[in-house]
C-alpha cells in the first residue's frame, strides 16, 4: 500500500454508482497517512451520502458551494490550497466534460480549477460512452494539460454490460495516487530487489522452504519504483501480483535466483536482499517420489550459494559498487546477529526482526524491524509499505555519496 504521510489529498466524488467504491479508496488513504478533503457534486450524494465520507475523513464534506458555514471562508479555496493531490473518482463521462470545459458550477469542479496540485482523474462510466469520441478528446485535453489517469478496468458493468468503463480498484488508485506523491529521489537509479522464498526440491513433490511469503520485497520494489527507479525484481515463488512499473524475473530455487542475482547485480545502484533464501538443499534430488516407509528417514543437506555474501566479497574495495543492504529474520539476538551479518557480508545496511512475534514478519501486512547501520540502530514499525518508505529514505543518501549523479 501506498504511503502518504503528511500530505493533504482531496477527492472528488461524481455522480456514478461506482461512488460507493470511493468509501474504501478514502480508507486507503487514510490508512496510507493521509488527510482526506471529499467533495462532491450534488449528483453523488444521490448515490452515497456525505455523512458517510465524514465518518471515514474525519472531516466536513463539501457539497454545496452556497453553504454559509463552509463557504464563509471560501471552503473550496482553502482546501485547494493545501493540496497536495486532488483524486477525482469517479469521473464520470459529464464531470470529465465540465473539467476540460473548465466549469465551475459545482464544489468538485469549482476546486478542480483552483488547484495547483497534481490531478488525478479515476474514469467510470458505461462501455459505449467510455469509447465515444467526445470522451477520449475530452480525456486527452486533461491529459495534455499534464493530468494523470488511472483505469478504467474491464468487466462487467452495473447495467449488464461487458466491457471497458469499471472505476479502478480502489487499491490501484491508491497506488497511482502514491506514484505521483513519492519523492523522485531515486530517479535514474537501478534496484535490484530480492524477494519471496526459495523451493529446494526433495523429489518432483516434496521440497524444502519457509513462510515467507514476498510481501517485504515486493513493497520495496514498489516504493522505489515509485521514486523513479528502474527497477528489477527477483522473487521466488510467491501468490502476489508483479508490481506496476516494475521488471520481474520469477525463480525457485536459491541457485537460479543466485544466478539471476549475481548477473545483474554489478549494473545496480542498490541491491535489496529481502528474499528468504534457504540455506541448505538436499544433497541428492530424487527422480521419482519417494515413497513412505515404516523406518526414520534421513535426509543429506549441502549449503546453497550465499548470495549476499558472494555479491559482498566480489564488490568489495570497488569505488562505485551497489549499497548493500540486506535482511535478517533472527529468533533471538536480533541486533547482534544482525552486526555480525553487516560485517560478514560487508552490506551497508542491515534490515533485522524477530520473526514470531505477532503482527510482524512472514505473512504479515505490518513489521516491526532495527534498521542496524555501522555505527547506529533505528527502530521502525508499521505497514510493510510504511516500512519499504523509511528504509528507503535512510538508504538514498547512501546511494547519492556512493555513486553521485553525472
Amino acid at each position: 500500500m501506498a504511503t502518504f504521510r503528511d500530505r493533504t489529498v482531496i477527492l472528488g466524488v461524481g455522480g456514478g454508482i461506482a461512488a460507493y467504491k470511493s468509501c474504501e479508496l478514502v480508507r486507503l488513504l487514510v490508512k496510507g497517512g493521509a488527510s482526506v478533503r471529499v467533495v462532491m457534486t450534488p449528483n453523488a450524494t444521490r448515490f452515497v451520502g456525505p455523512l458517510t465520507f465524514q465518518a471515514l475523513s474525519g472531516h466536513p464534506v463539501l457539497v454545496d458551494l452556497l453553504d454559509p458555514a463552509s463557504e464563509a471562508s471560501y471552503g473550496h479555496l482553502d482546501l485547494a490550497r493545501r493540496a497536495d493531490l486532488l483524486v477525482v473518482a469517479p469521473a464520470t463521462a459529464d464531470l470529465l466534460a465540465r473539467l476540460r470545459a473548465g466549469m465551475g458550477d459545482d464544489a468538485v469542479t469549482t476546486t478542480a480549477l483552483a488547484c495547483t496540485c497534481p490531478v488525478l482523474v479515476a474514469p467510470a462510466m458505461n462501455t459505449r460512452m467510455w469509447e465515444g469520441p467526445a470522451v477520449q478528446e475530452n480525456l486527452a485535453a486533461l491529459l495534455a494539460r499534464g493530468w494523470h489517469v488511472v483505469g478504467p478496468s474491464s468487466g462487467e458493468l452495473a447495467d449488464g454490460d461487458v466491457g471497458d468503463g469499471r472505476l479502478a480498484d480502489p487499491a490501484e488508485i491508491a497506488e497511482a495516487a502514491g506514484r505521483i506523491l513519492a519523492p523522485r529521489d531515486l530517479e535514474g537509479r537501478r534496484v535490484l530487489v530480492t524477494a519471496g522464498p526459495t523451493r529446494e526440491p526433495i523429489d518432483p513433490v516434496r521440497h524444502l522452504s519457509n513462510p515467507s511469503t514476498g510481501k517485504m520485497g515486493f513493497e520495496v520494489a514498489r516504493a522505489a519504483a515509485r521514486r523513479g527507479a528502474d527497477v528489477l525484481l527477483v522473487s521466488g515463488p510467491t501468490a502476489l501480483r508483479d508490481p506496476d512499473g516494475v521488471r520481474v524475473i520469477r525463480v525457485s530455487t536459491a541457485e537460479e535466483m543466485a544466478a539471476a542475482v549475481l548477473g545483474a547485480a554489478g549494473e545496480q545502484d542498490l541491491f535489496v536482499a529481502a528474499a528468504a533464501v534457504s540455506d541448505y538443499r538436499p544433497s541428492a534430488p530424487l527422480a521419482s517420489k519417494k515413497k513412505k516407509t515404516d523406518g526414520a528417514e534421513s535426509l543429506q543437506l549441502e549449503r546453497t550459494t550465499d548470495i549476499l555474501a558472494t555479491l559482498g566479497e566480489r564488490l568489495a574495495g570497488r569505488p562505485r559498487s551497489p549499497v548493500l543492504v540486506g535482511f535478517a529474520a533472527e529468533t533471538e539476538d536480533v541486533v547482534p546477529n544482525a552486526r555480525e551479518k553487516l560485517r560478514r557480508k560487508r552490506c551497508d545496511l542491515v534490515v533485522a526482526n524477530a520473526v514470531g512475534r505477532p503482527g510482524a514478519g512472514f505473512g504479515s501486512d505490518r513489521n516491526r524491524v532495527s534498521l542496524v547501520g555501522p555505527s547506529q540502530v533505528e527502530e521502525i514499525e508499521g505497514t510493510k509499505s510504511a516500512v519499504a518508505d523509511f528504509i528507503l529514505d535512510r538508504v538514498v543518501p547512501l546511494v547519492d555519496a556512493r555513486r553521485p549523479r553525472s
